[in-house]
């Protein structure tokens, strides 16, 4: 039993680490390209980017019909069937759906143009931009199909490959084309990167299953299965697209592009930062929870213990961002965005509460609850658009920042009862000890931060940092005999050099 407990422990840290540093890769590209185009556009600049950007996300959401979800399940179960003649048939199944879902988005976007404007700007006629923004729907659809055909298939190598090119691609396109036509080239960087995404995708999609048109006719019918297990997650991914743009709609029409742009900018470091650590949660942790899901007890023990993984390793990161905002900010896009520290500082805590939430979410994902998964996601996104308002009105920029904590941590509480109340989940003392001593943590440096300057704050940060880490590295080696693994695998090393 012991060897098992350590051994899950281990397994976390490993997955962790690994989808944990190609997102670390992602995200340092992502940010350099982020610092460039700040400089090319500006806040203003941003922010219509990101109305563009969650308005086509909108969309597609609204009209995949969550098969980049559901036929990673159906791929799976043929995949280990080992049935090649099903598989290859199936995958046929998935591509018809897609490439009809993909006109059908274009054909939304081109017929929703004048509504999209109006409701998205207080200035100008943009119909013609989302008309031109239509094929970057159809493409993500296509290019969302092959994705989950490679999901299904265990090519975690190629997904890989295919994230870390695609942002190197992204840097290249967007760059000479913000540089030549600054806000003129918005949308076609939009569009060009979907082609880019789908052109790699297909790379490694097609390699493996070929592109097959005969028999392809009369097969939409075989997918119904696939097309009604994702509409729970499509309503709740149409929520979340939906609330992105109704708050950055809102921050337009009642501010101006600026305001957007360094709100886009303070959610979306933070966001990424933490999923550096929340990577691995979809494609290792998910299936292990799946496959214990009606074994309380089991599964209990594993939420429990991502959770403890979760939190002390993203605690010193959060500490040392607290901190370092004044520093992060200008370093990755300009100083034109100094105002949103202190938004991110608040935003920077609700990630502890998303580090205990998250693994405790997936539950209802693992049993197959469709509706309390949508359920949950509908009251989150309800309350983050009404507080993120709120807080704008009566804090401004700041404001957005204590409403989205404030939210999370609405948020956790919600979770966290229905779980409890639903699937008898239980947080160990572990659970609760861990968190609680890195969220104090957290806190007490955000109270530092406010109440010190120059040399002492420079202090305090190095202090709270160590602390975080020396803790968080003291709990892990207890758990997993951490030290003494590395120490025999080093020597080992040596001795074979010898």
């Amino acid at each position: 039993m012991k060897e098992e407990h350590e051994g899950s422990y281990h397994h976390i840290l490993k997955y962790t680490g690994i989808f944990g540093g190609v997102q670390g890769l992602n995200t340092l590209i992502g940010l350099v390209r982020n610092k460039i185009v700040a400089y090319l556009l500006g806040p203003a600049g941003m922010g219509l980017v990101s109305l563009f950007n969650t308005t086509v996300n909108f969309i597609s959401q609204a009209t995949n019909l969550g098969i980049s979800f559901s036929a990673v399940r159906h791929v799976s179960e043929l995949f280990d069937s080992g049935d090649e003649a099903r598989i290859t048939h199936f995958i046929k199944v998935v591509r018809a759906w897609c490439l009809l879902t993909g006109l059908i988005g274009m054909l939304v976007c081109m017929l929703a143009g004048p509504l999209l404007s109006s409701f998205t700007f207080t200035w100008g006629d943009h119909t013609r931009h989302f008309i031109l923004l239509a094929p970057a729907v159809g493409l993500l659809a296509v290019a969302g199909g092959e994705t989950a055909i490679l999901k299904g298939a265990r090519q975690l190598k190629s997904l890989a490959m295919i994230q870390v090119y695609a942002v190197f691609i992204a840097l290249f396109i967007s760059v000479p084309i913000y540089y030549f036509f600054g806000q003129s080239g918005i949308v076609p960087v939009i569009v060009l990167m979907a082609l880019s995404s789908l052109l790699l995708t297909i790379r490694y999609s097609y390699r493996l299953y070929p592109l097959k048109l005969k028999g392809a006719k009369g097969i939409l019918g075989e997918g119904m299965e696939m097309v009604r297990l994702g509409v729970s997650f499509i309503v709740a991914g149409i929520l979340g697209s939906g609330a992105e743009m109704l708050i950055r709609s809102y921050l337009n029409t009642h501010g101006d592009l600026d305001i957007v742009g360094l709100y886009n900018a303070g959610y979306m470091l933070t966001m990424i930062y933490g999923g550096m650590v929340f990577s691995a949660m979809e494609t290792d942790f998910f299936p292990r929870l799946s496959a214990v899901s009606r074994d309380v007890g089991q599964a209990n023990l594993t939420v429990n213990r991502q959770i403890e993984v979760s939190v002390l390793l993203i605690g010193p990161l959060l500490v040392l961002m607290l901190f370092g905002a004044p520093l992060l900010i200008p370093l990755l896009f300009t100083n034109e965005f100094i105002p949103v520290v202190d938004m991110m500082r608040f935003t920077t805590l609700a990630l502890y509460l998303r580090a205990m939430k998250l693994p405790v979410c997936y539950m209802a994902l693992a049993r197959g609850d469709g509706r309390a998964y949508l359920l949950l996601e509908a009251v989150f996104d309800i309350a983050m658009v009404v507080g993120v308002i709120l807080g704008y009105q009566w804090w401004g920029l700041t404001g957005t920042g204590i409403a989205l904590l404030c939210v999370s941590l609405l948020d956790y509480v919600i979770v966290h009862a229905y779980t409890i109340w639903r699937y008898h989940y239980h947080p160990t003392a572990s659970v609760l000890t861990y968190g609680g001593i890195q969220i104090l943590l957290g806190v007490v440096s955000l109270v530092l931060i406010y109440h010190l300057g120059g040399v002492c704050y420079w202090a305090a940060a190095v202090v709270m940092t160590l602390l975080s880490l020396c803790y968080s590295l003291h709990v892990l080696r207890q758990k997993t005999h951490l030290w003494a693994k590395l120490k025999s695998k080093f020597k080992r090393r040596f001795t074979r050099h010898e």
